[in-house]
């Protein structure tokens, strides 16, 4: 273009008007191509979104099946422990029960006892009596032979049941002794029992106190 061109002010318009149009064109040609790469970047981010969503599910699935898994384990653990427990105390009610039993034949041989030692102390009496009374008559007149072999035959068998009340009241204090020491291991099982009903019923709290942290994690 000439000087004189350029001092046009029709020619001018034109060139202004073309660089307006060039800078529009390369405006709109930036505009595409921001918009395409954003586009493309939008993409890719939903699509990495999308994966990392995926993984953290497949995360939280697994864990899930885990704590499922440990729960229903403590759920069979807590529900061995309450039939372990409902066992043991139902032995422990039977053993209470039999040591009841034992204790009350216990007093009701001992009163037995007692009445045999009462029994056995007025034979000896009535022996020492029929004793002083036969050395009386003895003493008194030998010629009482019928008497004194009356006497004599009454001694005889009172010394027989008084020998037989002995050999019974042993066999009585052997029973009692026996008895004493089955109510006294009753007694002991007892103890160990509760024991091991604490024992249980503690882990069974202790079961059912992680069951519930598990249910509520």
């Amino acid at each position: 273009l000439s000087v004189a061109s350029l001092e046009d002010p029709v020619v001018m318009s034109k060139i202004r008007q073309s660089l307006r149009e060039k800078h529009a064109r390369h405006i709109a040609d930036l505009r595409a191509y921001y918009d395409s790469e954003i586009q493309s970047l939008k993409q890719q981010l939903e699509a990495w979104c999308n994966l990392s969503v995926l993984s953290r599910c497949d995360q939280l699935d697994s864990a899930l099946n885990e704590a499922s898994a440990h729960i229903k384990a403590l759920e069979n653990k807590n529900n061995q422990l309450e039939k372990q427990v409902a066992d043991w105390r139902e032995r422990f009610c039977a053993l209470s029960d039999s040591s009841k039993a034992l204790q009350e034949r216990l007093e009701e041989m001992r009163t037995s006892h007692k009445e045999k030692d009462n029994s056995i102390s007025r034979l000896q009496s009535r022996l020492r009596e029929l004793e002083e009374a036969f050395e009386k008559a003895y003493k008194l007149s030998d010629n009482k032979n019928t008497r004194l072999q009356e006497e004599n035959k009454m001694f005889q068998n009172l010394l027989g049941e008084y020998e037989s009340l002995g050999k019974e009241h042993e066999r009585v204090k052997d029973t009692l002794n026996s008895t004493e020491n089955k109510l006294l291991d009753a007694n002991t099982e007892i103890s160990d029992l509760k024991r091991t009903i604490l024992k249980l019923e503690a882990q069974l709290k202790q079961v059912e106190h992680e069951n519930a942290l598990k249910l509520r994690h």
